[in-house]
């Protein structure tokens, strides 16, 4: 593969749900040896918390799962991002149609996909906003995010006829 395929995980801050669902699908790639294969990021539709850390109680979720998003810092999804991107997975319908607002001529709504479509039990296929919730809220996005990233990394290992070097 020439270039990487570009992924990038959008919520509503980015500093809940973008960014372990950016932290847990890096470590799933990294663990099939395809860092090379990716470019992963993530962002948010709001630019209330750019350049801040993620939620303290979700890197402390992440921390307890053996996952550091420690390094992340927030940042805003621009409309450039819809052509740099190959995939955009949106946590909710409020983040898809505020990153479809942005696609003035619906040349792009094509890679712009809820994250739970590829769910194996997507519920209403949106992850919640643990923001104004308790610890239990914080560990329910986790395990949500767990697993349908893990179908995700399936799912573009076959599309794109990658091989896996477990590492």
């Amino acid at each position: 593969m020439d270039t990487p395929i570009r992924i990038q995980f959008v919520c509503l801050g980015n500093i809940c749900r973008s960014p372990l669902a950016e932290g847990l699908f890096r470590e799933k790639v990294e663990a099939q040896g395809l860092a090379d294969a990716f470019e992963i990021d993530s962002s948010g539709t709001g630019d209330w918390h750019v350049g801040s850390k993620a939620d303290g109680r979700m890197r402390e979720t992440a921390r307890k799962h053996g996952l550091s998003i420690e390094d992340h810092r927030a940042s805003q999804f621009q409309p450039a991002d819809l052509e740099a991107y190959d995939h955009i997975f949106v946590m909710d319908k409020s983040n898809l149609n505020d990153v479809l607002y942005l696609d003035e001529n619906d040349a792009y709504s094509g890679k712009v996909r809820l994250f739970r479509e590829l769910d194996p039990k997507p519920g209403n296929y949106q992850v919640p906003d643990p923001y104004q919730g308790g610890k239990e809220g914080f560990e329910h996005v986790y395990q949500i995010v767990d697993r349908t990233a893990e179908v995700l990394l399936e799912r573009l290992i076959d599309e794109y006829d990658l091989t896996p070097q477990a590492a």
